[in-house]
């Protein structure tokens, strides 16, 4: 199974702010259902508290906790790691292929851009000064661009974006 990272970041890598998206751009929102769904999505347990608190549909939810959590959500599968997220996808999908990707938060992205093969990245043109959680650098020495689209305009916020997928060199 190809694992896949996806996230939005702005020029200076910023992601988020006090447990929130720093922006509300529909297409990059539209972006994310259409690539995601049909593939298990693993998140931190912030990220999913931010998202409501509810299992995504049409995709398998793992949920990284590193606390006990007696009262999760029975469409969700708690985990305790990172690679244990990775153990318990690929055996529930063994033979099918596919992909998984990591949707979040920072820490959770952290750990897992090593690991992945691939990321989907919504470059969002601007700097949010305020915000207190990063992406890594993408290393060029590491990935590569295998697509890109051209700069859109999100007419509500006037930031210009673009979805850049990038896959890892050979290692």
């Amino acid at each position: 199974m190809e694992k896949c990272l996806i996230v939005a970041i702005a020029d200076n890598r910023a992601i988020g702010k006090s447990n929130a998206l720093l922006w509300h751009i529909a297409e990059d929102m539209k972006y994310f259902r259409t690539t995601t769904t049909g593939s298990p999505v693993v998140m931190g347990y912030m990220t999913f508290k931010s998202i409501g608190g509810k299992a995504l549909p049409k995709r398998d939810n793992v949920v990284i906790s590193i606390f006990p959590w007696p009262d999760a959500p029975d469409n969700i599968k708690v985990v305790g790691s990172l690679d244990e997220a990775y153990s318990v996808i690929e055996k529930d999908h063994a033979g099918k292929g596919g992909r998984l990707f990591v949707m979040g938060g920072g820490e959770t992205y952290r750990q897992a851009l090593p690991t992945v093969d691939k990321l989907f990245i919504t470059h969002v043109h601007t700097t949010i000064e305020d915000a207190d959680t990063f992406f890594p650098v993408i290393d060029p020495d590491i990935w590569e661009v295998e697509s890109t689209t051209p700069v859109a305009v999100d007419p509500e916020t006037g930031y210009g974006y673009e979805f850049t997928v990038y896959v890892r060199r050979n290692r």
